[in-house]
C-alpha cells in the first residue's frame, strides 16, 4: 500500500505500520515491522482481550464488584469506576463520569490476578500472546501502559479483533459498543469530548471531534492510541485495521501527521476494492 509510506515523512526516528485485512491478509506494510516499541495506552486493548478471555473462563463476571465502592469489571473496562487518572482514589461515583484511568487498569489487572491465581502479565500471556503468536510482546509492570510490541505482532491482534478466534464473536461485539452512552469526559491529547464513547477497554469514534483516527473514519471505529507515539484502529466499515508504531512521545506532530495519514490508508482501501 502506497499510503504507507507517508510513515517515512513523519519527524520521528523510528516508525513502521501496516494494514490487515478483516480476513486476516497483511494489505501492506512499511517500515522495521519487526521492532519492538513501547505502546504505552495500547497496552490497554491487550489487557482488556485478557479480561475478557478471563470472563469468558468464568473466573470473573462482568458485573462482579471491583475497584471502589459500587465499581465493576465492566466499570473499570469501560473508564467509568471513579477512579482518577493516575491515582487509586474515587473521583466521582460508578457510571455518572467518563473519566480515563490508568488506576482503574491496574485495579483490573490486581483483580484479574487474584481470581485465577496467576499473575496479570503471565495472565496475558497465557490467554492472548501465546495462542495469537505474539512471540515478541511483554508486559512489564502496569497493565495499563508498560507494554511492549511490534507491528507483527499488533497484526495478529488486529486480525483477531475482526474474526475473533480466542473470544466468543458477541462478546468482541459488546466490547466494541458504548458501555454507559452519553458520557462525556476528556480524551488525553484532544480535549473534552461529548460524548467520550468507550466499549470495554475500546475508544469508540463516534462523532469525536478532534479526533486521532481520519475524517473519513466510520463511527463504528475503535482502537486506542498510546503516549508513546502508538495506534491501533479497527475500521468495521472499512473492513480493515491499522497499525502504527513510532519512537517519539504522542504530541503535536501525531495531532497532524496521524488524521491524514488514516483518511490516506482508507481511501486506498476504496480504491482498490472498486
Amino acid at each position: 500500500m502506497q499510503s504507507l509510506a507517508m510513515i517515512e515523512n513523519w519527524p520521528v526516528p523510528t516508525a513502521a505500520a501496516a494494514v490487515v485485512l478483516a480476513d486476516g491478509t497483511v494489505a501492506g506494510a512499511a517500515g522495521p515491522t519487526g521492532q519492538r516499541f513501547p505502546l504505552a495506552s495500547v497496552t490497554k486493548p491487550l489487557a482488556a482481550y485478557a479480561a475478557l478471555v478471563a470472563y469468558e473462563e468464568g473466573a470473573v463476571e462482568l458485573d462482579e464488584p471491583a475497584g471502589p465502592e459500587g465499581s465493576t469489571v465492566r466499570h473499570l473496562l469501560a473508564h467509568t469506576s471513579g477512579l482518577a487518572f493516575d491515582e487509586h482514589r474515587a473521583t466521582a461515583a460508578p457510571g455518572t463520569r467518563r473519566l480515563y484511568s490508568n488506576a482503574g487498569f491496574e485495579v483490573l489487572g490486581d483483580h484479574i490476578a487474584k481470581a485465577t491465581d496467576i499473575p496479570f502479565a503471565e495472565y496475558l500471556r497465557q490467554a492472548v500472546l501465546e495462542p495469537l503468536g505474539m512471540t515478541s510482546t511483554t508486559l512489564d509492570g502496569s497493565p495499563a501502559k508498560d507494554g511492549v510490541s511490534t507491528v507483527d505482532d499488533l497484526v495478529r491482534f488486529a486480525a483477531e479483533l475482526q474474526a475473533p478466534r480466542l473470544l466468543d464473536a458477541r462478546t468482541v461485539l459488546e466490547a466494541m459498543s458504548v458501555v454507559h452512552p452519553g458520557l462525556s469526559g476528556i480524551l488525553p491529547g484532544y480535549g473534552h469530548q461529548k460524548p467520550n464513547d468507550w466499549g470495554l477497554g475500546f475508544e469508540i469514534r463516534d462523532g469525536k471531534s478532534p479526533h486521532w483516527t481520519g475524517s473519513t473514519s466510520s463511527p463504528r471505529a475503535f482502537g486506542h492510541f498510546g503516549q508513546s507515539g502508538t495506534f491501533l484502529w479497527i475500521d468495521p466499515d472499512a473492513g480493515a485495521a491499522c497499525v502504527a508504531l513510532a519512537d517519539r512521545a504522542f504530541g503535536p506532530w501525531a495531532v497532524e501527521a496521524w488524521p491524514p495519514f488514516t483518511d490516506a490508508v482508507l481511501a486506498e482501501l476504496r480504491a482498490t476494492r472498486r
